[in-house]
């Protein structure tokens, strides 16, 4: 039952956060960088896997309640570097339930209140110890880290799927 009810509360808060998106003060947060802990900060979408959530700032246990939430020390989508968002997949809508599905090649795109941008995976899914942060490391370029854990049900690792920016 608890996975059930996760789910039902972030699909309420999914939709304030989507209204919250669009919203002219999330406009100016965005743009100054300094979107608050739990706001909205971009929609993420990936087509062949029909995910389409809005990420918030922060990977806090209060911000993941949302589904997905962006590493606060790492750039805002199109920004140069390694843009990194960390997503459930069993609770809280388990936005990132089947990213080990993901295809070389597959686009993601993250959709902010100031543009669209568009990713292109780049490796297949890989995973690492659930100690291993260097994933979400500053890299040269305009790229993208997801982070999920691993296996199902279990925080013991991390899935990752790496993509560049087109």
């Amino acid at each position: 039952a608890y996975p059930l009810y996760t789910n039902y509360m972030q699909d309420r808060l999914q939709t304030k956060l989507a209204i919250q998106l669009h919203s002219a003060e999330n406009k100016a947060a965005y743009e100054s960088g300094h979107t608050p802990e739990g706001d909205a900060l971009t929609r993420l979408v990936i087509p062949t896997l029909q995910v389409d959530t809005v990420v918030v700032e922060g990977t806090g246990a209060s911000a993941l309640r949302a589904g997905a939430g962006h590493y606060p020390n790492t750039p805002l989508p199109g920004e140069d570097g390694n843009v990194a968002i960390a997503g459930h997949r069993t609770t809280y809508g388990k936005p990132f339930a089947n990213l080990d599905r993901m295809q070389v090649g597959e686009e993601i795109v993250l959709e902010t209140p100031i543009g669209r941008h568009v990713y292109r995976v780049t490796r297949a899914p890989f995973v690492v110890s659930n100690t291993d942060f260097t994933v979400i490391a500053q890299t040269p370029g305009k790229s993208l880290t997801l982070t999920t854990c691993h296996p199902k049900g279990s925080a013991r690792q991390r899935l990752i799927i790496r993509a560049e920016m087109q």
